[in-house]
């Protein structure tokens, strides 16, 4: 059996036998590596700006600047509605195909996002992660890298249609 490989935003994706592997290459992958490579670490990130835009809306309604104080504020809500969501996240590289729970396909809104598979699966401790293999945009060839990308997902059987 063959390996089927196509593209993704930083990379490409590898469909093997026993498990799916998603390798980066070029400028694009390693500065994924370099931002994401640690889900943990982003979120303390954005944990840490939200703790600084929090700070500064406090600041700004005892100022008595009450428009800035709600847009900082609207900020930190984003801020922790966003947190909250991406704790189950991953950013393993490597996922065995027993472990697969469900796949999700996201097809692209024109111009806003792009497509994007969300993988569910469990983790070694035993815990369901989603893992996201975002595709090429539409100015990268996105469209027939979408529908290579479908065709072995499903040729595979980890996407149902």
């Amino acid at each position: 059996m063959e390996d089927k490989i196509f593209r993704t935003k930083t990379g490409y994706c590898h469909v093997l036998p026993d498990k799916i592997v998603l390798t980066r290459n070029g400028i694009l992958g390693d500065a994924a590596e370099v931002v994401s490579g640690n889900i943990t670490r982003t979120l303390i990130i954005y944990g840490i700006i939200t703790v600084y835009f929090a700070y500064k809306g406090v600041n700004m309604f005892l100022k008595g600047d009450n428009i800035w104080g709600v847009l900082y504020f609207l900020v930190v809500i984003f801020n922790i509605y966003s947190i909250v969501n991406s704790l189950n996240n991953s950013a393993t590289p490597v996922i065995e195909r027993s472990k697969i729970k469900k796949i999700v396909f996201n097809d692209a809104k024109l111009g806003l996002t792009r497509s994007v598979f969300e993988v569910l699966f469990e983790n070694k401790n035993g815990k369901v992660k989603k893992r996201l293999i975002m595709l090429p945009g539409s100015l990268s060839n996105g469209n027939e890298e979408t529908k290579k990308a479908l065709c072995i997902m499903k040729e595979e059987g980890l996407l149902k249609d």
